[in-house]
């Protein structure tokens, strides 16, 4: 079968800004705009995404975001050194992550965060983030909730279809 090309063109990066400046790191901000064959009006998961931003441009970019009036609640993720995803949580984004560095301040190197277009969403994705990340991450006992397990489908939003994994009950079937 030939393979045929997509008449949709990427995403394109546009008024980038920059936002925070050292060494090592550069953290911009701008605004992605469709490409040729994508509908412009379409709705949207998230408001504003930053990921793998380093913890020294936190404050830049809680200051930039309130600037311009994009919020600063919603999903968010602290990486270790590795990139590897060791909190994850939702709510006051920069009041929270800001927090977990201080707390953390040698583990913490760099933050993800997500905001949502539609609050009702951020549960889902931050249940989508603690199973994809699974036991790389690190809890805060008194917030941790204990009823968030593996194919637990009822820490999705009501109303949400869905494809459920069990074990059949009786006799296993024999080896051969």
């Amino acid at each position: 079968m030939a393979k045929r090309k997509s008449l949709k063109k990427p995403s394109r990066k546009s008024d980038l800004t920059q936002v925070y400046s050292d060494n090592n790191w550069t953290v911009s901000h701008g605004r992605l705009i469709p490409g040729s064959g994508r509908p412009r009006e379409i709705s949207r998961l998230f408001r504003v995404v930053g990921e793998k931003l380093p913890v020294e441009a936190l404050h830049y970019v809680r200051k930039d975001m309130l600037g311009r009036g994009l919020g600063s609640q919603g999903v968010y993720v602290a990486h270790d050194s590795m990139g590897y995803a060791r909190y994850v949580g939702r709510g006051r984004i920069f009041s929270r992550l800001k927090s977990r560095v201080k707390s953390n301040t040698l583990e913490v190197r760099y933050f993800s965060f997500y905001v949502v277009q539609d609050k009702q969403h951020e549960r889902e994705i931050e249940t989508a983030l603690i199973r994809v990340s699974g036991p790389l991450l690190y809890f805060n006992e008194r917030k941790k909730r204990l009823s968030l397990s593996a194919g637990n489908v009822t820490d999705y939003e009501p109303a949400t279809e869905f494809f459920l994994r069990q074990y059949k009950k009786g006799r296993r079937a024999k080896k051969k």
